[in-house]
This record gives C-alpha cells, structure tokens and sequence, in this order.
C-alpha cells in the first residue's frame, strides 16, 4: 500500500522559462520577473510551532523521519530542537563557540596581498554580522538556508545589502535541494532552489545530510529537563513543611474560615481532618535528593561541553593550569575550524553573488586578519623584533594607534661635553647614537 503524501501545488518551467505560479505566468528571461520569483521562496505558509512535552522516544521517531531516503521530513526533529535550543549551559557553550569566531578581525585583500579598504567598509555592516550569525548556527542546527536581502546603498552611497533572512527551516529540504511552500509537503511539491533566480540570492551553510549538534544534544537536555521537572515535585512536597488544622467543628462556616486562613498562610501543602485522623509523610531513605538530582544535572551539563566545545575548562571550573592550557588549545583548534568553514562560505558563495550583484568586490578574497588580533603581550614582542630589526614608517603608528608621530628622536651620547649647553653646544648637532638595537619599549 502506498503512503498517503500531500498533494502538491508546484510552480512548473518550461522550455521557454516560463515560469506558472499562483501568481500567474512570470518569464524567467525578463529581469522584473525573475524579481519576482525569486521573491516567491520567502512567501511560505508558516504556522505556529508546538510546544509540547517531548521524551527520547519521540526524539527517535523524528530522527527515523529525518534520515527516510525517498521522502525527508525534519518537521518533528526541529520542534524538539527548539526544546533544545532553551537549554542554557548549552546556550552559553554554543555562544562561546560562535563570539570567539565573530570577534575575529578580517580583510579583504586583492591579488596583489594588499587590503581593500572599502570593501571592509561594506561587510562592517549589520547584514553581514547577521549573515555569519546564521552560519555559525549550522553547527547547531544542520542545514540551514540563507537568503541575501534587496541591494541598496546606505547613507554614504555604499552598496549594501537591506538584510538577510534565514528560510523557515520546516519549509526546506536540502536532501532533495528543494523549498516547499507547505510545511510538510514532500520534496516533489517544492521549488528547486539550485536553479537561477533563486540560487543568485541563497547562501547555503552545513551540508546537505547534517542534522545538527542539537541531534547529540537532546540525548542530555531531555532527561535534564525532566530532572528538574522531578527536582521540583520534590521540593513541594518534602522541602515545604506539611500542616495540619484539626477541629472539632460540624459547621460548615467554621471549616470554611479554616480554609481561608490555611490558604493565605503561604503555599505549602495542607490539610484539615477530622480528630483522630494520620497523616504519615515518608521522605525516601535512599541517599541524599540533592545528590540525585543535581549530579544528574551537572553530568548532562559536563557531557553537553564535551559535545559543543570539546572541553569543559573554558566554561566550567579547572583542576590545574597544565590542565587548562591543554583544554584551551582544544577550544582554540575548534574555533580555528569553525573560522575556516566560515571563510570558505564567503569566498566560495557570498563574494560570487557580490559581484553578479554589482559590488566591488571582483578578484577580492575574504581572510581573516590574524596580525590585529595579537594579545597585548604578543603585539608589543612582535613590534619590537620589527623595530629592532628594521626601518618601520612612523605613520605605521599614527594609523593603528591615532596618535600623531613625527621623527625619531635623538639620542645623546653620554658624558660628551657637546651636549652640555654651557659650552655653547646647542642641542640637536652632537653626534647621535646607532640605535639600530635599542628597545622600543622601555
């Protein structure tokens, strides 16, 4: 018996590029048309998310639908992922991850090695920060697909982009290559965003197959989350003491005064009984509750760093230096990966579609500045191996640090007589030390 599967409603090309949409017929060979399709991927009927209670056994039917060969559906799997997405050590770990890559400075050089500074103009721009926002999420969340915005200029009369968007993920299928309009619909339903227009404005990050850290993830964040669902029941009822009102009372009017005092006593259990009446509470003997609760909780939190970061030192307490100066190289090795995935993504899709779209940005290539990104202590060696070395141009200076240098001065020999001006020597003609080797920084 075949599967039921939703009916499609497909936008069709034929020979002549004349693509039929509920929109009517657009000519794809028409630039105003191809305008218009393109615009047609981001009108999708999305619906509102449900916020269920999820457990490993739906986690593994959604993935079981996820990884199906003839007909992919990710739907399930990403409504668990936004429970996933809640966590907050994985929030911090995944933010980690991504700020170390962002705070990266980069340049745009020309075939000659030389910066483009304009060019760096364009991409210091809200646009781009956005567009490595939602690449760095891939980690996270899989595949995703990014559409460039409407080029514009901004106020200086620079070419810009007025933004990206990140296609509603429910409504992609990168298996098959296709965008379905219908959250749901099958892959056969949807439009093939490989093809001209839309592949001129789309920006594709992770590979077409990947599912996701949050896949790993949710094996630690549901039995997590449930473990303070229970941490809490117990509070209430082991951590608030029981109280009990005993009344000898028939009228209904007195027990209902009980009442009301019983309730706005404050918000632990109670109740009233009749005299003669037990009330037995029982707090489990076996082992401690805090224990039970709050190491399950640290080992989900433990296994989610190793997950995410690789390590557990950069963002939880260290043993040793030894220790840490290992976990940080670890950290620092991953966000090298990251960074250079990121690189190839603006060099191998962004810059092309930049410079379809007019931008100047022809033969540039997109790296990052590892020079501007030197701690403190390794900018200071560095410039003085240059200067005790070499001739450096003082606006070399001037331009990094805004301070206005003139010559190099003078230095005096010691103990020379012509550099006491009493005997008539003014200051500037006695002879000057060779200080080819003398420290820039005292």
């Amino acid at each position: 018996m075949k599967k039921n599967r939703p009916v499609c409603r497909r936008a069709t090309a034929t020979k002549d590029k004349i693509l039929h949409t509920k929109f009517g017929e657009l000519n794809l060979a028409h630039p105003q048309d191809r305008k218009k399709a393109q615009r047609l991927i981001v009108e999708l009927m999305r619906t509102t998310d449900a916020l269920t209670r999820k457990d490993l056994g739906d986690w593994r039917t959604a993935w079981q639908m996820a990884i199906d060969v003839n007909f992919p559906n990710r739907n399930r799997l990403y409504d668990i992922y936004r429970d996933v997405d809640a966590d907050l050590h994985l929030t911090g770990c995944l933010s980690q991850r991504k700020g170390f890559v962002k705070a990266r400075s980069f340049k745009l050089t020309k075939p000659d090695g030389s910066a483009d500074e304009e060019a760096i103009r364009i991409f210091d721009n809200t646009w781009f920060k956005d567009l490595m926002d939602y690449c760095l999420d891939a980690n996270a969340w899989g595949h995703s697909l990014i559409e460039l915005g409407e080029v514009t200029t901004n106020a200086a009369g620079g070419m810009m982009f007025d933004g990206v968007t990140l296609i509603p993920r429910k409504h992609v299928i990168p298996e098959k290559g296709r965008v379905v309009r219908h959250a749901g619909e099958t892959w056969e339903c949807g439009i093939d965003y490989h093809q001209p227009p839309f592949s001129d404005y789309l920006i594709e990050a992770g590979r077409k197959e990947d599912l996701g850290l949050y896949l790993k993830a949710a094996l630690q964040t549901i039995p997590k989350k449930n473990t303070f669902a229970f941490w809490d029941q117990f509070g209430e009822m082991f951590g608030i003491p029981f109280r009990v009102a005993k009344s000898t009372s028939r009228d209904d009017k007195d027990i209902d005064e009980i009442e009301k005092m019983m309730e706005t006593m404050g918000s632990a259990g109670w109740g009233i009984f009749p005299e003669g009446t037990e009330v037995e509470i029982k707090e489990t003997t076996r082992g401690d509750a805090y224990n039970v609760f709050d190491k399950r909780i640290d080992r989900a939190n433990s296994e989610l760093s190793k997950l995410v970061i690789l390590q557990t030192m950069t963002i939880e307490d260290g043993s040793s230096l030894s220790q840490s100066q290992t976990h940080l190289q670890i950290f620092q090795n991953l966000i090298e990966e990251d960074a250079d995935k990121l690189r190839d993504i603006i060099n191998g899709q962004l810059l092309p579609r930049m410079v379809k779209f007019g931008f100047p940005v022809k033969d540039l290539t997109f790296d990052w500045d590892y020079s501007i990104d030197y701690t403190p202590e390794q900018q200071k060696a560095y410039e003085e191996m240059i200067l005790n070395n070499f001739e450096v141009d003082g606006s070399y200076f001037s331009d990094k640090y805004g301070i206005p240098v003139g010559e190099r001065r003078s230095q005096w020999l010691p103990n020379d007589p012509g550099n006491d001006p009493a005997n008539g020597q003014k200051p500037g003609t006695s002879k000057k030390i060779q200080n080819a080797h003398r420290p820039f920084f005292d």
